[in-house]
């Protein structure tokens, strides 16, 4: 019955499933090592240079002992989100912590050439209509993108208060005073009756612990900290200076396919070492069309912005706003796909049944990626090793019209590593299967650190009541109340991924919690309150929620080839990127949220 469901809506297959499933798993575990996300090296005492802030001058000032109201740790989205909502709720008294040296987060770092948003822009861009703003493009460069968080902090008054070029280091409940205690590296010892932590998923980068990477005596920095006094140009690009140096960068995930276009562009020789190539879609970027732009109504951005979560959660829609890449792959491998099934069958799918139409749809879309690496590619060699051999989403889709056309340069050579990675680093160059490849700048395209303790990825630990760690307290796993508040951390709240709905777009997830934790903070207002802290069962309730629906898809991901998706293939790591999210998908949670406030007991809060 599986198959006659398959045949009725994808037609006869021009593929044998079984062998495409077994030259997956044949991937998979080429790359499986014993070490996982172990084989990573923090950026700490010889590497530190790698973290340093090469955008700004950390300006002289005097270090701060006095008392405000909230303070928030994260100058990006989730930081500008929840200060927007604050100010709106008449939360006056704010302070943000940002160790760039302006507002921005991942967009203050990333500044990579060709750097831009992969989710729609009019969707991804928060707070476009209370700005009044519209992006020049369908998706986003990174220079705009950064204006755009600088304008949310001026809209907001963000800037007044705030201690940028500066990190904190320590965060410690004084009971007696019911105030935190804020540490930085600058000498600020500052007390804050509310503190929350924006720090952001993905923000601390990591690099490979490669043998030799100490080594390398030639120039390299990693892209999120891109050295433009190196190789000359700015994120549009005309890197002048590499023109007559040998470049090799390691990584081939979503950072190396906006930039290497440009690099390819313009050093003398590329080389590129993978690991595990990227699944790589059309992009289409565009111009936004101005009479588009003129006839948007009222409430438009959060329309749009539903209808995409809808869709790339597996929900219908009656029309696709955004139509794009993302949502093109989820209406064929979701609900949609399933919905025509039993229109046709007459009945409803079996839940057997639409995991099987779900995989052998997958199995289509990745046949199609794998068709456009043969269709633009000219060397066949390069093409093969370009193909990706995995689900869909075991790594996060990427989308570029000048990725693949860049392999066809006589300057640039891919490296593939077979699933091994790079052999060691040398101090003339990389070696890849005994090979030495000589170079003049090594560029660390590897990502941010996902899969250590929360405490570790932001830089400090916090220190509750009883003199209690969160450290210890998440040594075996989150422990939350939908995602925000811990029990025996009074007024300290989390945005971001801690036991949340993990979603495509990102500042979407980031408003509704916003939302939500004004609205707390606002309730305590109103009831002359002076702490907020999850009561013991509520925080359990919800962790028993994430463990019901955390079930979801486990063996999906441990088929995939190692990613952080997936842990580096090891998915009982209590720290993990989906670990420790809830299960039920962002639509759902956003319902929870909003039946939670309108039911108006603030179950699970204990207000004092």
């Amino acid at each position: 019955m599986q198959e006659e469901v398959v045949e009725l809506m994808l037609g006869e297959l021009d593929f044998d499933p079984d062998a495409l499933k077994a030259k997956y798993l044949e991937e998979r575990d080429k790359r499986l090592r014993d070490d996982a996300n172990d084989q990573y090296i923090e950026v700490t005492g010889d590497f530190s240079n790698y973290v340093d802030d090469p955008y700004a001058e950390v300006a002289a000032r005097e270090a701060l002992n006095d008392t405000v109201e909230i303070v928030i740790i994260g100058g990006g989205f989730g930081g500008l989100l929840l200060g927007g909502r604050l100010r709106e709720a008449g939360f006056d008294d704010i302070r943000v912590i940002e160790k760039g040296g302006d507002f921005g987060g991942t967009w203050y770092w990333n500044r990579y050439p060709g750097a831009m948003c992969d989710v729609e822009s009019y969707c991804y861009l928060p707070m476009l209509e209370e700005l009044n703003y519209i992006p020049k493009h369908k998706y986003s460069f990174a220079p705009e993108i950064m204006a755009h968080t600088q304008n949310i902090a001026k809209h907001y008054g963000l800037y007044e208060n705030a201690c940028l070029s500066t990190e904190v280091t320590d965060l410690t409940w004084d009971a007696e005073e019911q105030h935190w205690i804020v540490s930085t590296n600058r000498g600020d010892h500052m007390r804050a009756r509310y503190v929350a932590m924006a720090n952001g998923p993905l923000n601390r980068p990591k690099l490979p612990g490669i043998p030799g990477i100490d080594e390398f005596q030639g120039h390299t920095f990693h892209t999120s900290r891109w050295d433009y006094a190196y190789t000359g140009g700015d994120p549009s690009g005309n890197l002048t200076n590499l023109q007559d140096k040998r470049v090799g960068i390691i990584g081939t995930g979503a950072t190396a396919v906006q930039c290497i276009p440009h690099l390819g562009e313009w050093s003398r020789e590329l080389k590129v070492f993978q690991r595990t190539p990227s699944s790589v879609d059309v992009r289409n970027n565009r111009p936004t069309d101005p009479e588009w732009a003129a006839g948007l109504h009222s409430g438009w951005q959060y329309e749009r912005m539903d209808n995409f979560n809808t869709l790339v959660s597996g929900g219908d829609q009656d029309e696709d706003l955004v139509a794009d890449g993302w949502t093109d792959i989820f209406r064929n491998l979701t609900g949609i796909a399933a919905k025509q099934a039993s229109r046709k069958l007459g009945r409803r799918l079996t839940s057997r049944e639409k995991g099987m139409l779900m995989e052998m749809s997958d199995y289509q879309k990745m046949n199609t990626v794998r068709e456009r690496v043969d269709a633009i590619v000219e060397d066949k060699e390069t093409a093969e090793a370009l193909k990706p051999w995995y689900r869909q989403f075991c790594k996060r889709p990427c989308f570029h019209d000048e990725y693949l056309p860049t392999f066809n340069r006589d300057n640039v050579h891919l490296i593939d590593t077979q699933g091994k990675g790079v052999e060691r680093i040398t101090p003339k160059g990389v070696v890849v299967d005994g090979v030495e490849h000589e170079l003049d700048c090594l560029i660390f395209a590897t990502g941010f650190e996902v899969g250590t303790s929360y405490t570790r990825r932001a830089g400090y630990d916090v220190t509750g009541r009883a003199s209690e760690k969160l450290s210890d307290k998440w040594a075996n796993g989150l422990k939350t109340l939908h995602g925000f508040t811990t029990h025996g951390f009074p007024n300290c709240f989390f945005l971001g991924f801690t036991q949340a709905a993990v979603t495509v777009n990102v500042p979407h997830a980031l408003n509704a919690q916003a939302v939500h934790i004004a609205h707390i903070m606002q309730e305590a207002r109103d009831r002359g309150a002076t702490t907020i802290e999850a009561t013991a069962a509520g925080e359990q309730g919800w962790l028993d929620e994430i463990k019901r629906t955390a079930r979801f898809g486990e063996r999906f991901r441990a088929e995939c080839t190692p990613g952080y998706y997936n842990n580096e293939g090891k998915l009982d790591n209590p720290n993990g990127f989906f670990t420790s999210g809830y299960g039920g998908g962002p639509v759902k949670f956003f319902r929870i949220l909003e039946q939670w406030r309108a039911a108006g007991d603030f179950d699970g809060i204990s207000f004092s």
